[in-house]
């Protein structure tokens, strides 16, 4: 009897420490994971968030994809193969708006014939475009590459091209055309600057973390980057992150003061950008947040400038040109720049009057350029922190 009562009070002994051991473990992976979100926490404060906002076609994306191969390891051979049916989609789809462009506008013009195809190139028109209107698109090869250069060389497509504004045809179109032969190659992997000119539209939100001044983390500010497409009826996304950001990037595409909105033909471009800009000074959310303007594709609105008065854009009515070359490009841009200023002014509240504002010129395909930018953008919102601390 008395051995099966010590027995059973060793059982209950072992048992207590058995339990004590597993409390013991359960509280010390308890403290271990308390101990992990207060590090992520604190390493959340330190991590300043950008919103990358703008109109659709006004190059957020490809500022994006430059962030990725400045500040961070760039494209793999695998992220670089994923493209190349984005890269050979853009080909088909310039070749169908074209075509299908040389079509309406012929119509439009009854008695006309200079956007007819000659015959030659009928035929094969017509197979291109049916292709650009697939979901799926074949690999390009040296056989369909003759077919779309003959295309592409016709005098119709060539009179279409140069009033592609009125169109929707992409700002790839050129790059891509002038570099077929190389793009249908069999053993073809797409350049970071095939990357940076592929057009895909950005649906949803995508983000990336990066610090301009480099791998040391500790010699600059920690960014988060959000990118959110930008036509209308992705924008409705946008809205969730609007709290909690340090700065809000805002890209205008300045070369499309004579183009119309992809979802809307009859809306001019810059007409939409100017009233996004308001809608988004607006917001009440960013009373206290920076605002850094990208005036951008200076690239192409320089060489279309002097081409294309300003003045054909609503919002731009009052320009008057005042020389030629590039003394008449620096003029228009800072016509443009000065009508930005205008605006981000008259929507600022005595509120508003503190935070940061500054406007950059950028060309999005301009590595060096995108880099210089950021780096400018980096050292701004610095001294913005510094101040606040109390420490300038």
């Amino acid at each position: 009897m008395l051995d099966t009562v010590v027995q059973n009070m060793g059982l209950l002994c072992s048992r207590h420490k058995r339990g004590n051991q597993a409390t013991t473990e359960e509280n010390d992976q308890a403290a271990e994971i308390e101990r992990r979100i207060e590090q992520e926490t604190k390493a959340e404060k330190h991590i300043q968030k950008l919103l990358l906002l703008g109109a659709g076609e006004s190059g957020k994306s490809t500022i994006f994809k430059q962030i990725k191969l400045l500040f961070q390891t760039g494209f793999d051979e695998r992220e670089l193969q994923s493209y190349t049916s984005v890269i050979h989609a853009n080909v088909y789809q310039t070749i169908k708006i074209l075509h299908d462009g040389a079509k309406e506008l012929g119509l439009s013009e009854a008695g006309s014939s200079k956007y007819e195809l000659s015959v030659d190139n009928k035929e094969i028109g017509e197979k291109l475009s049916d292709i650009g209107g697939r979901l799926d698109y074949p690999r390009l090869t040296e056989e369909l590459v003759q077919d779309i250069l003959k295309v592409w060389r016709d005098p119709a497509i060539q009179e279409t091209y140069a009033r592609g504004n009125e169109l929707q045809v992409p700002d790839c179109a050129d790059y891509f055309m002038e570099n077929l032969q190389r793009l249908s190659e069999a053993n073809y992997i797409p350049t970071k600057e095939d990357v940076l000119h592929a057009r895909v539209r950005t649906t949803g939100v995508v983000e990336t973390q990066f610090s301009p001044v480099g791998e040391n983390k500790k010699s600059g500010e920690v960014y988060r980057l959000y990118d959110v497409g930008g036509q209308r009826n992705e924008r409705r996304k946008w809205i969730h992150l609007f709290d909690g950001v340090t700065a809000v990037i805002f890209c205008a595409a300045i070369s499309e003061y004579d183009q119309t909105l992809f979802e809307d033909e009859n809306r001019n471009r810059i007409m939409e950008t100017k009233e996004l800009f308001e809608w988004v000074l607006k917001q009440k959310c960013f009373e206290k947040t920076s605002f850094m303007l990208f005036l951008n594709k200076f690239d192409i609105f320089e060489k279309k400038v002097s081409k294309v008065p300003l003045n054909v854009c609503e919002w731009f009515k009052d320009y008057q040109p005042v020389s030629t070359g590039k003394q008449e490009v620096e003029h228009a841009y800072e016509f443009v720049k000065k009508k930005f200023e205008e605006l981000y002014y008259q929507n600022v509240t005595c509120d508003h009057q503190d935070r940061v504002f500054k406007i950059y010129r950028t060309t999005a395909l301009d590595q060096k350029l995108v880099k210089k930018t950021f780096k400018l953008v980096d050292e701004t919102l610095r001294r913005r922190n510094l101040f606040e601390a109390g420490l300038l």
